[in-house]
């Protein structure tokens, strides 16, 4: 039996629990037990979330665990000298230790991260990268192992991260059907942006948001400012313009970073060819696209390709 502990603290969020959901689904679709997990805290007894209910804990202390997991929070967690001082001990008596979220940030303070990988939500990345020198900090990343230690970014994040341990455990067959009965997506590479290019332009009025979604569903098409204008119902005159003050961008600019983000999409995906990939977004062929993922992203679609390749088996 694998024993995780889920490290909790006052203020955590609630939505820590749906990483537990996965090896709660996980020991059901095994019809055994493979997996017990415990709510731990550093003194025990109730623990409020960040909603103010409460949940009952186990102390952590004179307890040893297989996995451990701290949890994440919305802003950033204090860590208790006590906390510190357990994490410190138990990477020597546990396989993993593993983070949710902000949960890294307490990581980082107990010195589990100096000289490795990590993540964590790419709002906290860069202030933990500048506080923790000697952590590499992939800000732009899901999740990331690096040896024992397991980091992952945003809460929803922590689902990617407990399928991934499930398959470092068990195998990827009974991962994907977890995730398959969990309805979420098995999985995503480590490697995958945290950030979504609509959410990232920010649009304010309902004209260019209306422009941006059709231009979503019709990556394939040329896309002129015009077809963007008539979508609207603005002139192509208007559409320029609004685009560069609510989104930053011209109108040309915004569609690429639509289309590099739906190709990045797909390739993470790993069941369309590049060929594919290039028609289906828009770019005619495979040498428009590899440029248009340079400005983008600074990186080229096959560095992309063999990040997906080495991580998922």
């Amino acid at each position: 039996m694998h024993r995780i502990g889920l490290i909790v603290y006052p203020a955590f969020s609630p939505m820590n629990f749906a990483a537990t959901s996965v090896f709660e689904t996980a020991n059901w679709k095994i019809g055994s037990a493979a997996y017990e997990v415990t709510l731990v805290s550093e003194h025990g007894g109730p623990v409020a979330t960040s909603l103010g209910s409460e949940i009952q804990t186990a102390s952590f202390k004179r307890c040893t665990f297989d996995t451990l997991i701290v949890a994440g929070s919305i802003a950033a967690p204090t860590a208790t000298p006590g906390l510190l001082k357990y994490l410190r001990s138990a990477v020597h008596r546990s396989r993993r230790i593993a983070s949710i979220c902000t949960g890294a940030l307490v990581l980082a303070e107990a010195g589990l991260l100096d000289g490795r990988r990590a993540t964590t939500h790419w709002h906290f990345a860069r202030s933990m990268q500048r506080r923790y020198p000697k952590i590499a900090v992939e800000e732009d990343r899901i999740f990331t192992s690096d040896g024992p230690i397991w980091t992952s970014a945003g809460m929803s994040a922590g689902i990617d991260l407990a399928l991934a341990l499930l398959e470092n455990d068990v195998g990827a067959e009974i991962a994907r059907a977890v995730a398959k009965l969990l309805v979420v997506y098995h999985r995503r590479a480590g490697g995958q942006s945290q950030y979504s290019t609509l959410l990232d332009m920010d649009a304010t009025s309902d004209r260019v948001r209306t422009a941006l979604a059709y231009a979503r569903e019709h990556l394939s098409t040329p896309l002129s400012v015009d077809a963007l204008a008539n979508a609207a119902c603005l002139s192509p005159r208007q559409v320029s313009r609004l685009f560069r003050e609510e989104t930053g961008r011209p109108p040309a600019k915004a569609i690429e970073r639509l289309r590099v983000e739906s190709a990045r999409l797909m390739m993470e995906a790993g069941r369309f060819s590049a060929e594919e990939i290039a028609k289906k977004n828009g770019f005619g062929n495979r040498e428009r696209m590899r440029r248009s993922f340079v400005r983008a992203l600074g990186q080229s679609p096959q560095a992309i390709q063999r990040t997906v390749s080495a991580l998922i088996p």
